[in-house]
């Protein structure tokens, strides 16, 4: 299936990958705060994420012109970094950390739990589109391991009864 194809099938054609005026107005701000515009990438490439779920290739040609940059520069920036979804993710994402920390206290066995419960694996989304999983490298909260998020909210401290309660109150 083509990217321009995907896009149609998750609401998004060419014509619908703009920027609002206002969205200019705060990549312009962006801009002007680095000494070198073209810094201003990566939280324009999560602006356009945030907007559409997730940065089909119209997407990133879209961010490419409004940052005036080559899309070959854009796409190697949105390749290179795992948090930036080159493919439809699920409504609610959800990362598990397995990095060291998390694993010595059960990150591992919790992402495969989850895996197990919502018949996916990493990178996949559920065949409603409800849930996406990701096994991640350390989230930064060595601390309060095992952790795990679910879009941009982060739980610390996870046994699989909160995992539980945590996904069952997504579907609410």
């Amino acid at each position: 299936m083509s990217a321009a194809s995907v896009a149609q099938e998750h609401g998004m054609s060419a014509a619908s990958v703009e920027f609002s005026a206002q969205e200019l107005q705060d990549i312009a701000a962006l801009k002007a705060t680095y000494p070198d515009s073209k810094a201003a990438i990566m939280p324009v490439l999560w602006m356009a994420q945030k907007k559409w779920g997730w940065l089909s290739e119209d997407v990133m040609r879209t961010v490419a012109t409004v940052m005036n940059l080559p899309y070959a520069h854009v796409m190697g920036v949105a390749s290179f970094y795992t948090m930036y979804f080159k493919k439809p993710m699920g409504r609610h994402h959800i990362q598990v950390c397995t990095n060291i920390s998390c694993m010595l206290r059960g990150g591992k066995e919790l992402y495969d739990y989850v895996s197990s419960n919502l018949g996916i694996g990493h990178n996949q989304t559920t065949p409603d589109g409800r849930y996406s999983l990701e096994e991640v490298e350390c989230m930064g909260a060595c601390g309060g391991a095992p952790m795990i998020a679910i879009n941009e909210t982060f739980h610390e401290n996870m046994t699989r009864e909160q995992t539980d309660a945590l996904i069952a109150s997504c579907s609410s």
